[in-house]
C-alpha cells in the first residue's frame, strides 16, 4: 500500500487540518494519491499553489492529484481547468470521512471517474468539528478551537475560503488537550483563524479568556499554552487576567495588526486605531513585564503614502515588537481592496525591505538581552528549541526530544539564540 503524498501551504491551521486529512484518508484506505492544501492569503499564494501541484505531478506520474484548502474553496475553476488536476475539494468537504471514502479504489481511475469538483457553499457550513489529532511531531501539539471570520477586512479573501466563525465547544476542547497531554506532549497552541472570536456562536458567549483559565484548571498537567494570532481589540477581561496570573500561558502573543496609520486601518476595514494597538501592548507588559509580541504587518496597501508607511515603520517600535510577519500588498481578485488605487509595485517591494529590516533591529535587541539569562527551553528536535517566548535556541548538543529543559542563553547568531 502506498500512502498519499500530502503537501500543505499556508498556514499552521492548513499544517493542522493536513494532519487531521492524513488519518481520514488512512482510514478510508486512499492510496497513491497526491493531496495539496492550498493557501489563498495572497495572489501569490495562489501562483504557489499552481507550481507545487505541477511540481507534484512530475514526481509522481499517473498519481491523481486531487486539491484542496482555501484556494480551492475560492477559485476551484481555476484548479479543476489542470490537466495535472484530477479532483478539487472545498474547505469543509476535506474533513468529511465520506469525502475520502467516495475515493476508495474502484478501477484504475477511480477518482477521475466521480465528479471532478466537491465545492460547497462554505458561508452554508454551521459547525467546526474538534478534529481529534495526535499533534506534530513530538514537541508541540496544535489544536483547532476556531474557523472561519465574521468579519471583512477589505484585502482579506480568507472568509470566503473559510465561511463564517464557528467555535469547537470548550469540553471538546479539554478532552483533546487532556488526550495529548497524556500522550506525552509539554506545549499546546490553540489555533483559528479568528481566533479572539471563539464563543460568540456558543450558548452563553463564552470568549477565548474563558476558554483558556478552564484549560489551565482542568488540564493541571499541561506545562505550556500558547495562543496563536489574535486580533488584540478583541481581547477580553479574563484573556488579561490569565496573562497576569497563568505562567502555563506562555508570553508570547502575535498580534493581527496589519498597519500602524489610522487612515489605512480604517480602508482595510480594520478594528482598531493605531492607539488601541500601542495601549493594548503597553497593558499586556504592565500585566506581564517581559511579554514580547509578533505582529502581521502589510507594506503597499493601495493608497498608503510615504507618511502613512511610516507610521507603520513606527509602530514596530511604539508597540515594542519583536517579531515580524511582514506581507507585501498583493491584490486578491473580488476584494474591495483589490479595486482600491493601488501602490507602485517597486514602492511595495522597498517599503517590505524596510519593514523587515526594522523586524530584525528589533530581534536583535531581543536576542542581545536574552544572553545571559536562564529559560525553558521545549526541544523541538535534537538541537533546536524554542524558550517561553517563542525565541528559537540552537544547543551545542543533542537533547532528548518534546522535554522542558532550563538552560542558560550563552549568545545568538543575529537570528537564533545559543544555549
Amino acid at each position: 500500500m502506498k500512502p498519499p503524498v500530502f503537501a500543505t501551504l499556508g498556514c499552521r491551521l492548513n499544517a493542522y487540518e493536513t494532519e487531521a486529512m492524513k488519518e481520514l484518508a488512512a482510514a478510508a484506505g486512499v492510496e497513491g494519491a497526491v493531496v495539496v492544501n492550498t493557501c489563498a492569503v495572497t495572489a501569490e499564494a495562489v501562483r504557489k499553489a499552481k507550481q507545487e501541484i505541477r511540481r507534484l505531478a512530475r514526481e509522481n506520474p499517473g498519481a491523481p492529484v486531487i486539491v484542496t484548502g482555501c484556494a480551492a474553496q475560492t477559485e476551484p475553476e481555476t484548479f479543476a481547468a489542470m490537466a495535472e488536476v484530477t479532483k478539487v475539494i472545498g474547505n469543509h468537504e476535506k474533513m468529511q470521512p465520506d469525502t475520502w471514502a467516495g475515493l476508495v479504489p474502484q478501477g484504475p481511475d477511480f477518482i477521475g471517474e466521480t465528479e471532478k469538483v466537491s465545492v460547497d457553499d462554505i458561508m452554508s457550513v454551521k459547525e467546526t468539528a474538534g478534529h481529534l489529532i495526535d499533534g506534530f511531531g513530538r514537541h508541540r501539539a496544535y489544536v483547532q478551537v476556531q474557523n472561519g471570520c465574521d468579519h471583512r477586512c477589505t484585502f482579506c479573501i480568507i472568509p470566503f475560503g473559510r465561511g463564517n466563525s464557528r467555535s469547537v465547544p470548550a469540553g471538546v476542547v479539554v478532552e483533546q488537550i487532556r488526550r495529548l497531554v497524556d500522550r506525552g506532549f509539554n506545549e499546546v497552541v490553540l489555533t483559528g483563524v479568528d481566533l479572539t472570536s471563539w464563543g460568540a456562536d456558543l450558548p452563553g458567549e463564552p470568549r477565548l479568556g474563558d476558554l483558556v483559565m478552564r484549560i489551565l484548571k482542568l488540564v493541571p498537567d499541561l506545562p505550556r499554552l500558547r495562543i496563536s494570532s489574535i486580533d488584540s481589540i478583541e481581547a477580553d477581561e479574563m484573556l488579561m487576567q490569565a496573562i497576569a496570573t497563568e505562567p502555563r500561558l506562555m508570553p508570547h502573543l502575535h498580534l493581527s495588526l496589519q498597519a500602524g496609520d489610522d487612515m489605512i486601518l480604517k480602508r482595510m476595514k480594520r478594528r482598531h486605531l493605531r492607539d488601541d494597538a500601542i495601549r493594548f501592548c503597553e497593558e499586556a507588559r504592565k500585566l506581564r513585564p517581559g511579554i514580547v509580541f509578533g505582529a502581521d504587518i502589510i507594506a503597499g496597501f493601495p493608497t498608503e503614502t510615504e507618511a502613512m508607511f511610516e507610521n507603520s515603520l513606527k509602530l514596530v517600535d511604539d508597540c515594542g515588537l519583536t517579531f515580524l510577519h511582514v506581507f507585501p500588498y498583493s491584490a486578491r481578485k473580488g476584494t474591495p481592496a483589490a479595486r482600491m488605487p493601488r501602490v507602485a509595485g517597486p514602492a511595495i517591494k522597498e517599503r517590505a525591505a524596510r519593514l523587515r529590516a526594522k523586524g530584525q533591529e528589533a530581534l536583535l535587541r531581543h536576542l542581545e538581552a536574552e544572553v545571559g539569562q536562564e529559560r525553558a527551553v521545549l526541544v523541538e528536535g535534537g538541537l533546536a528549541g524554542r524558550t517561553e517566548y517563542f525565541t528559537e535556541v540552537r544547543f551545542d548538543r543533542e537533547m532528548p526530544e518534546g522535554t522542558i529543559l532550563t538552560l542558560r542563553i550563552t549568545g545568538h547568531d543575529g537570528e537564533k539564540l545559543r544555549a
